[in-house]
């Protein structure tokens, strides 16, 4: 059967000769090569490989994380190879579809993401018929709350009304600042040089003349 190859490196800088030697080694004449995260959807070089394969082809990989996002993922990829005649191998976990106990072990993967897939959904809808029937008995989930209504009627009593604009004292207005009497700056009168006092050395009377 012819095999094809299909590689993938998460960044620019991880290099992905690696693969393309085991991919060469295993009989992979064409290998497609994608340079994107796992987790995207978008992988160009993934959809040129699948339409490059023919009924009767193999789609070789390195490792089962380099074709599938997740389990689901790598299962439906694929069973859409198998509808289309294509068989699928794994090199590093030894799995090989074209032979019965590849095909065992590709079915056992498909049988635990089937189960996982029905119990997720199970548990979900235990889950909601729960909290059903917590609200049909009056509870309600979220953070329980710490006033009660006793608390708050107490509160409410305890706290002063708050003043209304028209119980509000008006602010009490500026008295008038009577004016001040300028002081005079004025030098002192010259005493009376002609005053007998002044010419015996005693105070003068400060008379002008």
């Amino acid at each position: 059967m012819p095999a094809v190859g299909y590689a993938r490196v998460s960044t620019h800088e991880q290099n992905p000769a690696l693969q393309h030697d085991a991919l060469t080694t295993a009989g992979c004449a064409k290998v497609f090569t994608d340079t994107a995260s796992g987790a995207k959807a978008d992988r160009p070089q993934l959809a040129a490989a699948l339409a490059y394969l023919r009924p009767g082809d193999v789609l070789v990989v390195w490792q089962l994380d380099r074709l599938g996002r997740n389990m689901r993922h790598l299962i439906d990829t694929v069973n859409a190879l198998h509808q289309h005649g294509v068989q699928f191998r794994s090199l590093r976990e030894n799995i090989d579809t074209t032979t019965a106990s590849g095909k065992l072990t590709f079915h056992l993967f498909a049988a635990l993401a089937e189960f996982e897939r029905d119990l997720l959904r199970e548990r979900t809808t235990a889950g909601l018929a729960a909290i059903v029937a917590r609200r049909a008995r009056g509870r309600r989930g979220g953070r329980p709350r710490k006033m009660t209504p006793e608390k708050i009627a107490v509160a409410r009593q305890g706290t002063p009304p708050r003043p209304t604009p028209s119980t509000r004292s008006p602010a009490p207005s500026a008295s008038p600042v009577a004016p001040s009497t300028p002081t005079s700056t004025a030098p002192p009168p010259d005493p009376c040089i002609c005053c007998p006092a002044t010419r015996k050395g005693q105070e003068p009377c400060g008379r002008r003349l």
